[in-house]
């Protein structure tokens, strides 16, 4: 009877474990996010990217300022908080989807406000009704 008892609680103890283990298994059918259409910009050859960014003082320190500055509005959204900013030699370039016109100026802003209107260059898309709910 007791052997019984044993076998039968191993029994389980091993259903369990195998339940668990089958729960933390990623859903090899999920559909993936499809962003494609929204990262256009870094298929352009002549678009700078944040691996172009120059690694002098200056530069690092207008990416770090600009990047808190959007960080820090927590009146945009995670889209406009994930924007590129990549500066060369002075030169700032915004780029990546944000949600709206209201957010693109904000962001163009924080950004002319630390190097300057006349040093950024924005590449900033709105994104489309449909492409946010398509995501």
């Amino acid at each position: 009877m007791r052997y019984q008892s044993t076998i039968t609680r191993l029994s389980l103890a091993a259903v369990f474990s195998f339940t668990l283990l089958c729960a933390q298994q990623p859903d090899s059918q999920a559909t993936q996010p499809d962003n494609t259409r929204v990262n256009k910009t870094d298929r352009d050859a002549s678009a700078p990217t944040a691996d172009q960014a120059k690694n002098n003082k200056s530069d690092r320190e207008t990416m770090a300022k600009i990047r808190r500055s959007i960080i820090h509005d927590k009146t945009l959204s995670t889209d406009a908080h994930n924007v590129k900013v990549i500066a060369q030699n002075g030169t700032v370039t915004l780029s990546g989807p944000v949600r709206s016109d209201e957010e693109k100026r904000a962001v163009e802003e924080k950004a002319a406000a630390v190097a300057g209107r006349d040093h950024v260059t924005s590449q900033l898309t709105v994104k489309s009704n449909a492409a946010e709910r398509s995501q």
